[in-house]
């Protein structure tokens, strides 16, 4: 990847947010698009972490959780703005990411999928079972993020659904842009080298375990960052945050559009986000329709929807 594509990836991505509310039919398309965002985020992390060094995570959205937790909790108890949670909840997932990696990065294959899993079923049975402090199932308000306000005082007037859009579009370009310089870089090209082989990662001098942790740090703070700005948009949330389902959705995201393509995973994201707004006129065949599409995709678009269809474009010359 060169930096020109690079450049010209974020280009084509900032273009299409700008275009897409001239075909809005109302302002709630503004917040789909603002929940498109969000998800895309949080796969981007997905991809440094599948599609750069190549390891697996079955529990992701335990970080999310944190993040979104952290949204709710921290403005209440601490006293700090919801601004400055963000922050904590990365900060906070950081170190986890950094005190299990360690040792369950050390498992290969399905062994570390089930490792992952167990984190996430950890934080969402402590999330539920800690009604005290989090609500329980039922969850918690969240406080509002408190830059609308200050915006109106600017003269500029934005409704709930524009603001969220633009915020979390703006998170996602960086997130990617990010991704896209951790891309080109030695430690990218160090993570790419697992991929292919950690052992021969290894005999070139790669610190295989130093890498794989960071890339899983990354994407946990990616993950963490995601669900902050979903808890601040919807006002409320609950332990669903950091279920399994949520863990699994992530993970099909980012194979759907292809692991291996940032710009792939988010339009995988974004895909799989407006399908079930879609496919509601089909009501009870809904989810089967959902797994009939991915299912197809799998077996005719094996390497993700883009890159496939980018390469099928590349070898008819067009």
């Amino acid at each position: 990847m060169t930096l020109k594509n690079k450049w010209v990836q974020l280009a084509i991505l900032a273009v299409i947010i700008l275009i897409l509310p001239a075909f809005f039919p109302s302002g709630y398309y503004y917040r789909v698009g603002a929940l498109v965002f969000v998800n895309a985020l949080s796969v981007v992390g997905l991809v440094i972490l599948i599609g750069y060094a190549g390891q697996i995570s079955l529990g992701h959205a335990g970080f999310a959780g944190i993040g979104a937790y952290a949204c709710a909790l921290a403005p209440v108890h601490l006293g700090i703005p919801p601004v400055l949670a963000i922050l904590l909840g990365a900060a906070i997932s950081a170190v986890l990411a950094l005190l299990i990696g360690r040792p369950i990065l050390r498992l290969k294959g399905y062994y570390l999928g089930v490792a992952t899993l167990g984190f996430g079923i950890l934080v969402s049975m402590v999330l539920s079972n800690e009604r005290g402090l989090t609500g329980g199932p039922d969850g918690m308000a969240v406080p509002s993020l408190g830059l609308r306000p200050l915006l109106r005082d600017m003269g500029l007037r934005l409704s709930g659904g524009e603001f969220w859009y633009i915020l979390n579009a703006a998170a996602l370009l960086i997130g990617i842009w990010i991704a896209l310089n951790l891309y080109q870089s030695a430690t990218g090209r160090a993570m790419r080298a697992l991929h292919g082989s950690e052992t021969a990662a290894q005999t070139v001098g790669i610190d295989v375990a130093r890498f794989k942790l960071q890339a899983f740090i990354i994407s946990a703070v990616y993950a963490s960052v995601g669900g902050s700005l979903l808890a601040l948009q919807n006002g409320f949330i609950t332990p669903d945050v950091a279920g399994f389902m949520h863990s699994v959705e992530m993970v099909t995201m980012a194979v759907l559009g292809g692991v291996g393509s940032v710009l792939g995973a988010t339009f995988g994201a974004a895909i799989l986000t407006l399908l079930p707004q879609i496919l509601t006129v089909f009501h009870d065949y809904e989810h089967l329709l959902l797994g009939l599409v991915m299912i197809l995709v799998m077996i005719f678009l094996p390497l993700g929807l883009l890159p496939s269809l980018a390469a099928r474009i590349r070898w008819r010359g067009v």
